[in-house]
């Protein structure tokens, strides 16, 4: 992934996957999050939801540059649950996503061979009844100018196309724009030609 991309793969929404092996069943849910904090919750309600079963295992990967993640083997023999769910993640290149697998056993041991194909194919099933979208990496500026300027603001505005967030009109104007990542240096050089216009 190269440094001026600002663009990332995620999924649009929830989506689950069943694998069964040996009369174990694994259930995928494969859900799109953007912060550690949504990912305890998740992890809170999912244990709760399927509180009978024997392991949770999950990973995920957050951020545009793919540099948080974790993978979990909540009590599997080490390597064979967490990082094979991880290795989905990353074979799809996506991010902002947590994959949990929820293991009820079946009473046969699986080994460490079976377990590390059941849960990629349970985690690769879940991805597979997901919808892949890819957003971009936005980033958020403040321009604040005078009032006789609100027409020149409003042309940059207009011709740049950035996404208004908050706009106020006291003595001093202010807006808050929200536009991609690589289209920022280009509007933030036209909203400094503005007379008055300070950017914070």
């Amino acid at each position: 992934m190269s440094e001026l991309s600002d663009t990332y793969k995620t999924i649009a929404e929830l989506s689950e996957g069943v694998y069964t092996e040996k009369r174990s069943k694994f259930i995928a849910i494969a859900i799109p999050v953007s912060t550690v904090e949504e990912i305890r919750e998740h992890l809170e309600y999912y244990q709760k939801k399927y509180y009978d079963a024997r392991h949770w295992c999950y990973a995920y990967m957050l951020g545009a540059e793919r540099k948080e993640f974790r993978a979990n083997d909540n009590g599997e023999p080490s390597g064979t649950a967490g990082k094979p769910i991880l290795g989905q993640i990353n074979s799809h290149n996506l991010t902002n996503i947590l994959i949990i697998v929820v293991r009820y056993f079946g009473g046969i041991k699986l080994g460490t061979g079976g377990l590390v194909v059941a849960y990629k194919a349970a985690a690769a099933e879940a991805i597979a009844n997901a919808a892949i979208v890819e957003r971009t990496v936005d980033e958020v500026v403040t321009v604040v100018f005078e009032y006789p300027f609100m027409n020149d603001i409003m042309r940059v505005v207009k011709e740049e196309g950035p996404e208004i967030l908050s706009q106020s009109y006291n003595m001093d104007c202010e807006m808050v724009l929200r536009i991609r990542k690589n289209l920022m240096p280009r509007l933030r050089s036209c909203l400094k030609k503005v007379e008055s216009a300070h950017i914070l």
